[in-house]
């Protein structure tokens, strides 16, 4: 008897887990953004940006970076602001776009914002990284200083274009930084991922405007943007065969989102599925300064390419 009893307690639960259901957006408690997925063992981890704008504000308010982690992609727990720009004695303003990735056994936390003007900078956007031995922190400045300052780059002409960063580790064990606004831009990191090694390189690829996401799949290096397209934004991609390029232009593989004229990519595959994250403005009181995290499906061709992705946000109410 006790066997059957464990036997039909063990079902229970089967059909419970099996019962839950992932629902777009996947964060509802507070309007997130800039999603940037990280697997460690078995656990994904999504950082993201967090917007406290109100529904009359015009523009962007952000006030820190939280991390979530799931090992069902339908449950989420929030571990709460582990970083924002306070940590950074050089940084002010808001907790733009940011990705944590994972080296030796330490975890770097490359993030945008801005710099104070001081005697290092005139002022604009700048990259910093933060360290820590733990996906969930603490973390702290890693070196005390901004890794990119709006002076490092001069193509662009005004002082927000140094944004976004994404780090890409290849099979060698290389580091590349890229990021940007208006233009992408990218530098080799040394294997302390602190300091960068050599020249930056900045480039145009086809309709890009800000948000790249650099990865490698079966051989094939992407390179996937928030872009133009024929409405801002959508997202758009170019492959190599190296991550110095040069880049292939392939396409759009998203549309536009609902109720936010920007999105942001952030794709990782996790227990044999492919994952593209994005942000929206679908929560109740959300908008283009509101935004909301969501999580689809993605789905490759034979030949590599990516097909176009089916945005799946369904009805929510967590948010007033």
């Amino acid at each position: 008897m006790k066997d059957q009893t464990k036997i039909l307690y063990t079902l229970i639960c089967i059909l419970s887990l099996s019962a839950i259901k992932a629902q777009n957006p996947i964060i509802q408690n507070i309007f997130t953004a800039d999603p940037a997925p990280l697997v460690h063992n078995d656990t994904l981890y999504l950082y993201t940006g967090h917007d406290v704008a109100t529904p009359e504000d015009t523009n962007y308010k952000m006030a820190d970076w939280h991390v979530f982690s799931t090992t069902d992609m339908k449950t989420w727990k929030d571990h709460g602001a582990l970083l924002s720009p306070s940590t950074f004695a050089w940084a002010t303003g808001d907790a733009y776009a940011a990705q944590c990735i994972e080296k030796n056994g330490k975890f770097y936390w490359f993030v945008s914002t801005f710099h104070k003007k001081d005697n290092v900078s005139e002022g604009g956007a700048a990259i910093g990284v933060a360290v820590s031995d733990s996906p969930i922190g603490p973390f702290k400045d890693a070196i005390g200083k901004a890794l990119i300052i709006n002076e490092m780059t001069t193509d662009m002409k005004y002082g927000w274009d140094d944004i976004d960063p994404t780090v890409f580790i290849d099979d060698d064990g290389k580091a590349y930084l890229f990021w940007g606004n208006g233009s992408c831009k990218w530098v080799r990191l040394k294997d302390n991922m602190t300091e960068i090694d050599g020249a930056i390189t900045t480039f145009k690829p086809k309709n890009y405007i800000e948000g790249p996401w650099v990865y490698k799949r079966k051989e094939i290096y992407y390179l996937v943007y928030a872009s133009e397209g024929t409405k801002p934004e959508m997202i758009e991609y170019c492959t190599a065969k190296n991550p110095e390029g040069p880049w292939t232009y392939q396409g759009i593989i998203q549309e536009n989102v609902q109720n936010s004229f920007t999105t942001h990519p952030g794709i990782i595959d996790y227990k044999g599925k492919s994952y593209f994250f994005y942000h929206n403005g679908s929560l109740p009181t959300g908008g283009s300064y509101r935004r909301s995290i969501c999580v689809d499906y993605m789905y490759y061709n034979k030949d590599g390419s990516i097909q176009k992705i089916k945005q799946t946000t369904k009805g929510v109410n967590k948010i007033k």
